[in-house]
């Protein structure tokens, strides 16, 4: 089968990941196609910041602590993997009509949100709410859900309501449990992203919640961005789509907290 560019550079993403390191060859062998489609893959990703070109093939890059890609883009990007995970989540999500959920901006949240859009038990009504405006349209319009978004100033790149307004209305909030997104889990930082101000956000939502699932696709695992929003002992579950690595599985195991891995097909 022949894949597409992003198929490829997906894949070309996720062995680096696990090695570090790749070659020309071991990629046009995995791939099955030519090595001058690998040069140019790689050169793509390379321009993209995704990876630095060695003599050889490439190594992982360091991407910059505030290096942000838009809604749109990330809507692209481990698709298949967000859908497993947000699959496995919906399990999560308390059956009760009087149950109360906290959706963090995201596109995997947002993966979430779309199962639960399709939910038809009517008289199963939930009390959501997000701190992101596109889930806020999509969940609108479900009958079987009520929705709040919060109140304050929108990130157009991520699509998230940020400021002292949507903190204050967190801060006065209990629910049953949070779905949190993340730009990096590490072992030693915990969870970040690259904005100050979705950061406050992000914390009050785990702040406010008994139960703090952690949505993050295995690109996101051993990264680390410019502020910590949450330790690793404040969530009770992670739900990825590949093992940690060692050093981070000892950290999570440390934390207690509850690690699964969802199939992606």
């Amino acid at each position: 089968m022949t894949l597409l560019a992003p198929e490829r550079h997906e894949r070309i993403l996720d062995r680096l990941r696990r090695s570090g390191t790749i070659t020309v060859q071991e990629i046009a062998d995995d791939l099955q196609v030519t090595k001058e489609t690998v040069r140019r893959d790689l050169d793509q990703l390379e321009i993209a910041g995704s990876l630095q070109r060695v003599h050889g093939g490439a190594v992982a890059s360091s991407a910059p602590s505030r290096r942000e890609t838009s809604l749109r883009q990330r809507q692209n990007e481990h698709s298949r993997q967000k859908r497993a995970i947000a699959r496995e989540a919906l399990s999560f999500v308390p059956s009760s009509p009087d149950a109360s959920v906290l959706l963090d901006a995201g596109t995997t949240t947002e993966a979430l949100a779309d199962l639960l859009g399709a939910e038809t038990q009517e008289r199963h009504t939930r009390f959501v709410t997000t701190s992101s405006v596109p889930i806020a349209q999509k969940l609108a319009e479900v009958s079987s859900l009520d929705v709040e978004v919060l109140g304050g100033k929108v990130r157009g790149i991520t699509g998230a309501v940020v400021g002292a307004q949507a903190v204050a209305t967190l801060s006065r909030r209990q629910a049953d449990v949070a779905f949190i997104g993340t730009n990096g889990v590490d072992a030693g930082f915990g969870l970040s992203t690259p904005d100050t101000a979705e950061a406050a956000v992000k914390s009050g939502l785990v702040h406010a919640a008994r139960q703090v699932v952690l949505l993050a696709d295995s690109s996101k695992l051993g990264q680390r961005t410019l502020v910590q929003f949450a330790t690793l002992e404040e969530i009770d579950v992670l739900i990825t789509d590949d093992a940690p690595h060692p050093e981070l599985a000892h950290a999570l195991q440390d934390a207690d907290v509850r690690v699964l891995v969802a199939v992606t097909p």
